[in-house]
């Protein structure tokens, strides 16, 4: 399904349901469940633009506050589950007592840019805060750059869409094949970083995640 469809739809959905509807989405594709959540915010911006039946604040803070909440779900889901689940099955997708606590020890140093940019990028943005709530990232920090991250996302793209109007059409599919490609080379990148300095890592994180 194109975006200009999909959007159509989603634009038929924030009609009925109003903002409740953006923010629902949003929530539950913060929380992991994999759904339009950027779509929707861009669709219901550009309801806002064309037709004035919706308010653009009402639509930015639907979204902001999903991603909020859906965050704050994934990261006390991954939390409580989360290292029960990848003790018990990490091996079967490679993920040993090593590289498990190299996992925690990155989202300790780095778990504040992953939780915030990650909101920007595809795929990321939907299991973000379960990673970081499976690793373990300090609630304090991760809620911190959830709020940061879910306001400055609502904002970038709802204001954004409902200053170009129809033109978003033009630059959305583009905007999403480049976040995906994004999403693929950060991937690829981690993976082969995390193969040549394993042994420096694991060294790292069990004297960083040992101290007081």
């Amino acid at each position: 399904m194109s975006f200009t469809s999909l959007s159509d739809s989603l634009i038929g959905l924030i009609q009925v349901y109003g903002p409740w509807i953006i923010f629902g989405i949003v929530a539950l594709e913060s929380a992991g469940i994999p759904l339009p959540g950027e779509t929707i915010l861009v669709s219901g911006a550009l309801l806002a633009s064309t037709t004035h039946r919706l308010d653009i604040t009402a639509v930015v803070a639907a979204a902001a506050g999903g991603a909020i909440v859906g965050d704050a779900l994934g990261y006390t889901v991954g939390r409580r589950v989360g290292p029960l689940l990848l003790h018990k099955y990490g091996r079967y997708i490679r993920l040993d007592e090593n590289r498990l606590l190299i996992g925690q020890y990155l989202f300790f140093r780095f778990g504040s840019a992953i939780v915030f940019f990650g909101r920007f990028i595809a795929v990321l943005r939907t299991f973000a805060a379960l990673l970081a709530g499976a690793n373990r990232m300090p609630a304090s920090r991760f809620f911190t750059f959830n709020i940061a991250g879910g306001i400055c996302w609502a904002c970038f793209f709802g204001f954004g869409a409902h200053a170009l109007g129809a033109k978003i059409y033009e630059v959305s599919e583009t905007l999403g094949l480049v976040s995906l490609g994004l999403f693929i080379v950060c991937g690829l990148a981690f993976s082969v970083f995390i193969r040549r300095y394993e042994s420096v890592l694991l060294s790292q994180a069990k004297r960083a995640l040992s101290d007081p």
